[in-house]
């Protein structure tokens, strides 16, 4: 059998993808990736657009998501009764990741908001006569002012 035009080996498309070939053959047991197409002989081979399904997985997770749960949500291609049916589906995956992504970025900006505190404090801490070591609880609270320091500032201190 010839090599499937537009078709990716598993190999050049685990490369293409940024992955190894135990993780596709991972998420295909999973059911999460399927070859566009098995040859003969055993040999996977994929569409390079299912390159955007890995990185989708991959996107996902990172969110924190469960493998399980993200085969619940890509499994838009399969048990669509209709055109309508199928775009609910796949709205309903993209609105969940969205969500996920909004919640990372309200973390990631609470995240920021600590930091920016911390660096404030630094910037006292830099003219201050104290050096934080066990004999002062490593400024903890802080020695001039008597208050916490901020949260990450402490875990440093």
């Amino acid at each position: 059998m010839n090599e499937p035009v537009d078709l990716l080996k598993i190999g050049p498309f685990a490369m293409l993808a940024g992955t190894n070939l135990r993780t596709l053959r991972y998420y295909e047991e999973l059911e999460l990736l399927s070859p566009a197409l098995r040859s003969e002989g055993g040999f996977r081979y994929y569409r390079p657009t299912d390159v955007n399904r890995v990185r989708m997985i991959q996107n996902l997770q990172s969110l924190g998501l469960q493998l399980e749960r993200i085969r619940e949500l890509l499994d838009t291609r399969a048990h669509a009764a209709d055109r309508e049916a199928f775009a609910r589906k796949v709205a309903a995956a993209l609105e969940e990741q969205q969500r996920l992504i909004d919640e990372q970025v309200k973390d990631l900006k609470a995240q920021r908001a600590k930091v920016g505190e911390a660096l404030e404090k630094i910037h006292e801490c830099r003219v201050c006569q104290h050096c934080p070591a066990a004999e002062n609880n490593f400024c903890e609270p802080c020695q001039n002012t008597g208050r916490s320091l901020p949260e990450f500032l402490s875990a440093l201190y």
